[in-house]
């Protein structure tokens, strides 16, 4: 996906409130932006680092710019926006980037399904009319190199995991899809150290047949895309 317009660069000042950063524009002004990540960002919040931002023309916004990426270290950028996740694996499916998805012909999001009242982000059927159920998740923390998720203790994610578990026990395609947009991932592990439960919980999806892949953004002011598969660790 292209930024149109194009992005603004500035510098981080701090995130409060979840939804809300201080950054100082280039020419000096402050700014208060809309922040869209409502997790911990850990690893994503080093005051003093380049920023870009967006613009939105909507009136009846509060703040007119949304914070889109970060670059904690040379090389190294961040998206932090988790609504452009599930558009990202679209447009790498469109693309047939997802090699394990080439076979479907159609893509419908925001499906309900499960046995807890869930609803899936991408439902992708083939020309037979199979389906495979797709979850989407945002993965922003990186240390050496390897990516973790989550950042935070998720209720949330733990649900989504029992019900593909759910769905390939019942003979149903489920995968887990990690959108990596961080540029120094090179590999992806559950974050045990920040929520085991849900690292248990992959452990047994895997081993009931809920498929898991990674892939990579690459995160640039000019636009972000997803572009390559890296590991999944479980050891």
């Amino acid at each position: 996906m292209q930024f149109e317009p194009p992005l603004q660069r500035g510098t981080l000042v701090r995130r409060y409130k979840r939804f809300l950063a201080d950054i100082l524009s280039e020419s000096g002004e402050s700014l208060t932006i809309h922040c869209p990540n409502t997790g911990s960002m850990q690893g994503c919040l080093k005051a003093g680092a380049p920023v870009w931002y967006s613009r939105s023309d909507n009136k009846k916004r509060k703040y007119a710019y949304t914070w889109e990426m970060i670059e904690i270290e040379p090389g190294a950028r961040i998206g932090i926006n988790t609504h452009l996740a599930n558009q990202l694996v679209r447009e790498a499916w469109q693309k047939q980037r997802v090699t394990e998805l080439t076979d479907y012909v159609q893509i419908e999001g925001e499906k309900k399904f499960g046995l807890e009242n869930s609803r899936i982000d991408w439902r992708l059927t083939d020309k037979c009319g199979a389906a495979c159920y797709l979850e989407v998740k945002n993965v922003t923390l990186v240390e050496d190199g390897c990516a973790y998720f989550p950042d935070a203790v998720t209720t949330r994610g733990q649900k989504h995991l029992r019900e593909l578990t759910h769905l390939a026990q019942s003979g149903i395609r489920a995968m887990l899809f990690f959108c990596v947009q961080h540029t120094a991932a090179r590999k992806v592990a559950p974050a045990d150290q920040i929520d085991s439960l849900y690292g248990e919980l992959l452990r047994e999806a895997v081993s009931s047949g809920v498929e898991v892949v990674a892939y990579r953004a690459d995160v640039d002011p000019s636009g972000i895309e997803l572009i390559d598969s890296i590991p999944l660790i479980l050891s």
